[in-house]
């Protein structure tokens, strides 16, 4: 039956439409006999309740939003699944949507959440976005933004130590004995590639016996990985690099395709070592070394800070999760062993 109400509902079960709402929103009200006539009545009918109409008559929502740069990447899709189990636990339900890394499609977002009125947004960009947040909290929504610090202290962060991670990385190929070192990653104007190829570069610097090549990508793909290792390739053998720093595992494991496919031992010939520590990379033809940033936490992190934003509470407005090493095959040539 389309177009089913309330009233339709309290007509076949035989009470007033003030007894169905309390029904739905304050169950505890409503007697078991009378709730047990309502729920019979709303089954025989298939009435769905209007909860964008409910939330608006109350002021508020229990849906908050999820703006996530590239939901194809498996370590934003980890981090939505921290975020919907904290959230749940909160009564609140998370949209997810993907803007591409495309900032007019993170603005169109921006407007279309703020109009279906969620209680609040996780804002996942690679671009520079608190101007445009402040004036979203300034209508009445509060974010977090979520992958670098926020300058403002109005405007809670939870970010990665990416300058951290990318010394970690770094220095693990050094202590390896590798010298003729290449940065995989790009755009070098986004925050997260800066700090990490900072902090590669500061370990490089003060190894004082080693070189840091920078290989700019457009595309932190599988695909982009895959066509640096063919560039890489082209070289000569004796001036190739002989460790890798891939500032995500998707460039990683694409390079790891095209090496191992053309023969080149890893981590003979290249060490190879990524960045997420995505479900993948344990699972390559040669396991995937990788900078591991604490991926349900950082989303649990999201949420609690958006809830005490919410209820008006004070806290640290900006949390920095520091990452850790995960040493496997592709840089140790140490075999993974996994409990049967």
């Amino acid at each position: 039956m389309a177009n089913v109400s309330m009233r339709d509902v309290a007509a076949l079960a035989e009470v007033s439409h003030g007894t169905v709402s309390h029904f739905l929103n304050h169950p505890d009200r409503v007697s078991a006999k009378t709730a047990q006539r309502i729920q019979r009545a709303i089954e025989t009918l298939g009435f769905v309740p209007n909860q964008a109409g409910r939330q608006l008559r109350m002021g508020k929502s229990a849906t908050i939003a999820y703006i996530a740069p590239d939901v194809s990447n498996p370590f934003f899709a980890t981090i939505a699944e921290g975020a919907e189990e904290r959230a749940a636990e909160h009564g609140l339900s998370v949209f997810v949507a993907n803007s591409r890394r495309q900032r007019a499609r993170e603005d169109a977002y921006l407007d279309l959440f703020e109009q279906h009125r969620v209680r609040g947004m996780l804002v996942a960009s690679h671009e520079p976005i608190e101007d445009r947040l402040a004036l979203v909290r300034k209508r009445g929504t509060p974010s977090v933004l979520m992958g670098q610090v926020a300058v403002s202290e109005d405007q809670p962060s939870v970010s990665i130590d990416d300058v951290l991670g990318g010394r970690l990385a770094a220095e693990h190929l050094l202590q390896l004995g590798r010298r003729r070192i290449a940065f995989v990653g790009g755009p070098l104007g986004v925050r997260q590639v800066a700090d990490r190829l900072q902090g590669a570069s500061d370990a490089i610097r003060e190894s004082g016996s080693a070189t840091l090549e920078v290989v700019n990508v457009v595309e932190r793909t599988v695909a982009g990985g895959r066509a640096v290792a063919r560039e890489l390739l082209a070289r000569a053998a004796a001036v190739r690099p002989d460790g890798v720093f891939a500032v995500n595992d998707l460039l990683g494991l694409g390079m790891m395709q095209v090496l191992s496919s053309e023969g080149v031992r890893v981590p003979d010939d290249l060490a190879l070592i990524g960045y997420d520590d995505i479900e993948f990379a344990e699972s390559s033809i040669v396991p995937l070394s990788s900078i591991r940033p604490p991926h349900e936490a950082f989303g649990y992190a999201a949420i609690e800070l958006l809830v005490t934003e919410l209820s008006g509470r004070t806290e640290d407005p900006h949390q920095v999760f520091p990452p850790a090493l995960v040493p496997r095959t592709s840089t140790t040539g140490e075999p993974i062993h996994t409990d049967v």
